[in-house]
């Protein structure tokens, strides 16, 4: 795959695009927004130095973007599609219903969506729905390297195997074909793509997340803790460990010699106690929204907050140089 569509061309769509072109391939984007282009262009431009920094395949230039405004032309020729569009019932199908009918009968169209399942995508398109997965990155999606493949149940199935979807990520034989196709393409231009054996609303990585914000949400709700002493908690305790490995494996590793075996055994019942006592289902009522805010607003307030992004991706673009230099993490 050389030619990749990248159809909406925000925040997300203009990060895919910078990475797609440090990568190599030629990307033709679409979007017709006024001023889409001039936004995109600024945008790669801005992300160019850090990708620059995490090392540009031989063949990466500036000069392989292509903006049109027509979304058929962007996706006509495209030998993969990353689409980007907004997360409305109605720009979405319409967007998805145009592009099932403009690309190319085999190309794949990937999906950015964290709210659509691929199900609901699928049911947009009228010619070939099997082609449509969702293809969810996380923000900065340029730096970030993990992708989220998620096939639906209408996906069409066909044989494969011998990747990573075989081993550690799941997939191989059996796996729907798109996917198989979406995970072999993140892989080979050096993103970390996981794939789903079952749609989830929200997926899987923002799952994780939402199950710790409630219990966050709910110890501010009950006064058990500030905002600033939360993050703190995570920020300097698991979650320097979850940088460089998942909370399975890092349970595992805390076990010593006998592992996660161990750590069940043991530390099982009381951690079973403890997840009952988990806070419930905690209301973004205002006066919890009013004291979420007030509380980040006091943690960060004094920060500028665009040199506090700066200083956050420069040192992730160390640890990923870093993991990426440690043979013995997964």
């Amino acid at each position: 795959m050389r030619r990749v569509a990248v159809v909406g061309t925000g925040v997300i769509g203009t990060s895919w695009a910078a990475y797609f072109l440090a990568k190599g391939l030629d990307v033709v984007a679409a979007d017709p927004a006024p001023g889409a282009e001039d936004r995109l262009r600024a945008g790669v431009d801005a992300a160019w130095p850090a990708l620059t920094r995490l090392g540009l395949a031989p063949d990466a230039s500036l000069d392989r973007l292509t903006f049109v405004s027509e979304v058929r032309q962007a996706v006509a020729g495209a030998d993969f599609v990353q689409e980007n569009g907004p997360e409305r019932e109605d720009l979405k199908a319409a967007l998805i219903a145009e592009l099932d009918e403009a690309a190319p009968p085999r190309t794949v169209i990937a999906s950015s969506s964290s709210g659509f399942t691929p199900t609901r995508l699928q049911a947009m398109c009228a010619r070939r729905p099997e082609r449509v997965v969702v293809g969810h990155p996380f923000n900065p999606a340029h730096l970030i390297p993990l992708v989220e493949v998620v096939p639906a149940s209408r996906t069409g199935f066909g044989g494969g195997g011998g990747s990573r979807t075989g081993s550690g990520g799941g997939g191989g034989e059996g796996v729907p074909w798109a996917a198989e196709a979406a995970y072999r393409f993140y892989e080979g231009v050096g993103k970390r793509p996981i794939l789903l054996r079952r749609e989830l609303p929200g997926h899987l990585a923002n799952r994780l997340q939402a199950a710790l914000w409630r219990e966050a949400y709910s110890l501010v709700e009950r006064g058990a803790a500030s905002v600033a002493d939360i993050d703190a908690a995570i920020a300097y305790g698991p979650g320097l460990r979850w940088a460089l490995l998942g909370p399975l494996a890092n349970q595992h590793l805390s076990g010593g010699a006998g592992g996660l075996a161990h750590v069940l055994a043991h530390l099982g019942p009381p951690t079973e106690k403890l997840m009952d006592d988990l806070g419930g289902t905690p209301r973004l009522t205002p006066e919890l929204v009013s004291a979420l805010v007030g509380g980040v607003n006091e943690e960060l307030g004094h920060l500028d907050p665009v040199a506090l992004v700066a200083q956050r991706d420069e040192l992730l673009l160390d640890l990923l140089a870093r993991k990426a230099a440690a043979d013995s993490l997964p």
